[in-house]
């Protein structure tokens, strides 16, 4: 018996599926608003939801993607009044089952619902062999990356092609090893071909091989990298610069398994397992005639699309034990610890250079304490401290901007904050300019500092630290008068 949740707040809708799921001897039930059918959804383990877009208390594809990032989701079937291709789109992209539009009848819902009961059925009764994945090098337990692992360890049971996008330095040359580790060819080679660097005079020799003299300077025969893969698993990095010319090339190859050396009269066979990967729009090449179609339709047999950094900040605190472990190791450095502000503040950024950046970004900061035993934010470059400060007063009105409210007159509500808002605005921005005046008036000497301020030693340190402001190179600075 499976388990169905309606979440609509059209209640005969909800009184028809329910009647209809049990018609077919499956337990039922349904609830009117997205909170309630959210926390449902999480703890009833259930195989199916019926998920309403229009709901009293937001949009249901708003929440479809929380659903899917449940740990073993239940399938999703969206209903909706007003269908739309673009959230049909959405719909499908974020997991759903189906997408379909009222009027429902039990006629056009019964096999649909049929369906996917009958998957899930056929999930619960599949045996499938205990299998641990080596994923070496690949960090996090976040959803995002989670999903990203599940895929990788379908494409690693199998012998097909995979594309791996996502921006430069998410990790996709990682994950393209961690399926290669993982399959049935992990003991043959992993050849890499970096195709931005691809030789432009000796490309087809390089790729294919070529025969001795089959060129000027050809003095021995030499064996290409699509040869070396055979048995194994070849990468094609950066597949979007190769030339269309070269994308021909690679079509015959990938449907013969075979090509020809530079100079010689035989075809040799390899038979590789190809992975290819790019941080580049191919659709878009494809569609200014940049990208052969055909050769895209061969690459995405299975397509991890790796997240930037700045969408799984879960994960910042397992990346920074990890990669700070390897920074010691390489560097023979002393481990460090780090403050709970240091993850703070590395949480607050961006990371337009994803991983890559933040490992240049801690070696940096190791360097920068090198004799210390503790990495605080002051050790970070100055772009991550000044986004750090203005995270914590981004949501905290200006007093200048309330100030401009009282000059207009503007008595409504909606132009005024609570008054705890206010006060809290206040007290940080003179916070600020306080303790920033005071390290200039006393030279970043603690000890004066303390004695002005009338703080002691600890909580004149806290309040620095929780303003990122660095009481040191304060020298030459003139003495403001407060």
């Amino acid at each position: 018996m499976a388990k169905v949740l309606i979440i609509d707040d059209d209640v005969e809708m909800c009184m028809m599926l329910a009647d209809l799921a049990e018609s077919i001897k499956h337990q039922a039930e349904f609830t009117h608003t997205l909170s309630d059918g959210f926390n449902r959804a999480v703890s009833g383990n259930f195989d199916l939801i019926f998920l309403d877009v229009k709901m009293p208390d937001g949009n249901g594809l708003e929440i479809l993607k929380k659903i899917k990032d449940i740990l073993f989701p239940p399938e999703v079937i969206i209903i909706t009044g007003a269908g739309d291709s673009d959230g049909a789109e959405i719909a499908i992209k974020n997991g759903a089952w189906d997408y379909l539009q009222k009027p429902l009848s039990p006629k056009n819902i019964i096999l649909p619902l049929t369906r996917v009961l009958e998957y899930r059925d056929g999930l619960k009764k599949s045996s499938k062999p205990l299998f641990v994945l080596n994923r070496e090098g690949i960090v996090g337990d976040g959803p995002k990356i989670k999903k990203c692992l599940t895929t990788m360890a379908h494409a690693a049971a199998t012998d097909v092609n995979v594309f791996i996008t996502g921006e430069t330095g998410t990790g996709k040359e990682l994950f393209a090893r961690a399926i290669h580790r993982n399959s049935r060819r992990s003991g043959n080679p992993f050849i890499v071909v970096d195709c931005a660097a691809l030789p432009g005079t000796l490309i087809e020799s390089t790729l294919f091989g070529h025969e001795k003299g089959a060129f000027t300077g050809a003095d021995q025969s030499k064996e290409g990298l699509i040869r070396q893969a055979d048995g194994g698993t070849l990468f094609l990095d950066e597949v979007g610069e190769l030339s269309p010319r070269l994308q021909k090339a690679f079509l015959r190859v990938l449907q013969e398994r075979c090509f020809r050396p530079v100079g010689s009269k035989k075809e040799i066979k390899s038979d590789f397992r190809l992975i290819a990967a790019t941080n580049s729009e191919l659709d878009q090449m494809v569609d200014k005639q940049l990208f052969r179609k055909d050769f895209l339709y061969r690459l995405k047999s299975i397509c991890i699309t790796l997240p930037p950094l700045r969408d799984r900040l879960e994960d910042i605190k397992d990346l920074v034990v990890d990669l700070t472990d390897r920074i010691f190791a390489h560097h023979q450095i002393e481990p460090k610890g780090y403050s709970p502000d240091f993850i703070t503040a590395l949480s607050r950024y961006e990371w337009p250079g994803n991983i890559r950046e933040l490992l240049n970004t801690l070696e940096s900061a190791i360097s920068q304490a090198l004799y210390e035993p503790i990495l605080f934010p002051k050790h970070l470059p100055e772009p991550i401290r000044i986004k750090m400060t203005q995270s914590t007063l981004a949501t905290l009105p200006s007093v200048a901007h309330i100030d401009a409210t009282w000059s207009r007159g503007d008595n409504k509500n909606s132009g005024m904050p609570s008054f705890k808002i206010f006060r809290e605005s206040s007290l940080v921005s003179a916070e600020i300019r306080y303790f920033s005046k005071l390290m200039v008036l006393t030279r970043g000497n603690i000890k004066q500092s303390c004695a002005m301020s009338g703080l002691s030693r600890t909580r004149l340190y806290t309040l620095l630290k929780k303003y990122g402001i660095d009481r040191t190179g304060w020298a030459q600075k003139k003495p403001p008068t407060l």
